[in-house]
């Protein structure tokens, strides 16, 4: 589908093509908010005729890939992965990296997700390993082995100081290693281990024994995940915010996760997570050098039954599409779910943290808010409670876009009982502001600009306040602000429904660019408050939880307490006991009866 301009703006696929361009013009009451917003810019279409749904599928993601189309679900990148490589077809096998997959006999591990983690991987398997890495011919009659053998790196087959079955053990280990079966090499080395021993050659079996211990201390320090169950499988993750999409993959081989990646997805706005599975597969696989035995999915994608087409004609076998509900693979789709999270995350935060990115998120929520200078100080307030018991506020504070966590204050809200969000935002701005007010009152010449980093940084004034809530919130705050004659502070509250700015006298909402780096500005400010604040209402309601009825009670400390434990069991007991049996315990007058009755 193309704009007026000729300009490729969207590529699908159909079964029924009738049926599927009438679908894009339609009522416009029947069409998805994606559709009615592709179908006002289709000018021209073209097709493509393929012999079957899986070639549909796959020039699908050809297509997608080489134009980019704004209304597709879309990779920002195509990335060919490195594997490790065993050639066995050699008579003298290597481990080399490869980032293509050959059909000639040798075997490939993987896929790594960068060169480096590949590299480290080759680096660990040579120590534990000592296999060739010459490419010199072998013939078993070189004079002298080279530096490799002298630091345990190979076992020199080019001098004949090791034996052709000697050397394929060699290779067998990293073979099983590489596949997940560490458990086999450390039985397989014990048995030469001891066997070494037992024939004297006692050399050879410190040799391996240093070789075991170097595969269990790698075992300690390994940070990958591991499996109960030995899996062929590629595990997918998926995680959404705003108009963002994050995938995370794990590479699972034999008992190990052998690597991960992350994807940013472009074009997911209106779609659901089964179209933006089926897109994001097909453009993943579309040129794989590696297919799994599995895939295992968070949930079904569209065109399932294509999708497991394509793959089983890539493997040329079965391939089996798994959405789990339970057990270790449901767990660990639930991990790469979260790890997916936490990418979207370190984006957002790589983002914000190149200079020039935060310079242009400054510059744009300026322009954006009308404000009358740049926002270098930016102060963010939010409100925890639960059923309005443990009431509390956080202020936290950007200074160029960077986190001033000295800055930090958090607050317990003390007039507001029960739940009232508004009336607790008012105590927050209040206790925050007032000091500055007064400085103001009382001396007019007062000017906050002329604070420096030594002084407090409880008179410093921000070049933005932002509130988290809307309308209602942001309400409230203003008339606060206009109280204490601090109307000048520009204010605005983000709503988080829409992620919508509200600012003072407009009523319509400021929808700032969903990627740009001013939204994940104002974002992380408002998800840093919320943690902050979060986080404090916890440790009080956990400390609240600990304490006992009897600890409000004058009179009762710690022995008593526990006097009373011992005689009653719990406070229901004590509810119901007499003056006379209360009296009746050491150390209780009935005057302290009656107060600890009438508390209860």
């Amino acid at each position: 589908m193309k704009n007026t301009a000729g300009e490729i703006i969207y590529i699908g696929k159909a079964s029924k093509l009738r049926s599927r361009v009438r679908s894009y013009f339609g009522s416009a009451r029947s069409l998805e908010p994606r559709v009615q917003i592709l179908s006002k810019q289709i000018a021209d279409i073209e097709h493509i005729i393929t012999e079957t749904a899986t070639e549909a599928l796959h020039l699908e993601a050809t297509l997608v890939k080489r134009h980019q189309p704004h209304h597709n679900v879309r990779l920002k990148d195509d990335k060919h992965y490195p594997y490790l490589k065993v050639d066995i077809q050699n008579e003298w096998p290597q481990v080399t990296i490869t980032r293509r997959i050959d059909s000639d006999g040798a075997k490939y591990f993987g896929p790594y997700a960068s060169p480096g983690s590949v590299r480290r991987s080759l680096a660990v398997v040579n120590k534990l390993f000592p296999w060739r890495s010459c490419t010199k011919k072998i013939t078993g009659t070189d004079d002298r082995p080279c530096l490799d053998y002298f630091i345990d790196r190979c076992i020199a087959p080019c001098t004949s100081y090791c034996t052709k079955e000697e050397y394929d053990e060699v290779i067998q280990s990293t073979i099983l290693f590489l596949d997940g079966k560490s458990n086999e090499v450390e039985s397989r080395l014990i048995n030469e281990m001891n066997t070494a021993s037992e024939n004297l050659e006692y050399e050879k079996a410190a040799r391996i024994r240093d070789q075991l211990e170097a595969i269990e201390k790698l075992h300690e320090n390994q940070q990958q995940m591991v499996t109960t169950t030995p899996l062929d499988a590629d595990v997918f993750g998926l995680f959404r915010e705003n108009n963002e999409t994050c995938i995370q993959v794990f590479f699972a081989r034999g008992t190990m996760i052998v690597d991960t990646d992350s994807f940013m997805l472009m074009g997911t706005e209106n779609a659901t997570n089964s179209e933006i599975l089926a897109a994001f597969l097909g453009q993943f696989y579309e040129n794989a050098n590696y297919i799994p035995k599995n895939v295992i999915l968070p949930s079904a994608p569209d065109d399932l039954h294509e999708l497991e087409s394509m793959l089983r004609t890539q493997r040329n076998t079965k391939v089996n599409i798994i959405v789990p509900k339970r057990g270790h693979r449901r767990s660990l789709v639930a991990t790469a779910e979260k790890n997916a999270q936490e990418s979207m995350t370190m984006h957002h935060a790589r983002w914000i943290s190149d200079t020039q990115k935060t310079e242009d998120a400054i510059k744009l929520l300026q322009v954006s808010l009308d404000l009358p200078e740049e926002p270098q100080r930016i102060e963010c307030y939010d409100i925890s409670t639960i059923q309005g018991t443990n009431t509390v506020g956080s202020l936290v504070v950007f200074n160029q876009g960077k986190p001033v966590k000295s800055e930090y204050r958090r607050f317990k809200i003390k007039s507001v009982d029960g739940q009232n969000d508004f009336a607790s935002m008012q105590e927050l701005l209040k206790r925050r502001f007032t000091k500055i007010a007064s400085n103001i009152e009382k001396d007019p010449t007062f000017s906050v600009q002329n604070v420096t980093d030594q002084d407090n940084s409880w008179v410093k004034l921000p070049d933005l306040v932002i509130i988290d809530g809307g309308k209602g919130q942001l309400s409230a705050v203003l008339d606060v602000m206009r109280d204490l004659g601090l109307s000048d502070i520009p204010v605005c509250g983000l709503a988080k429904k829409k992620e919508e700015l509200f600012i003072k006298d407009q009523s319509e909402p400021i929808e700032l660019p969903s990627s740009s780096e001013a939204m994940y500005l104002v974002q992380r400010i408002r998800d840093e408050a919320h943690r902050f604040a979060i986080n404090y209402h916890r440790s009080l309601r956990n400390n609240n939880a600990k304490k006992s009825l009897l600890d409000s009670i004058h009179g009762i400390g710690p022995k008593r307490k526990k006097t009373l434990y011992k005689k009653f069991g719990s406070v229901k007991a004590m509810r119901e006991a007499t003056i006379e049996e209360l009296t009746e315990i050491e150390g209780f007058s009935i005057s302290l009866a009656k107060r600890l009755k009438m508390y209860l």
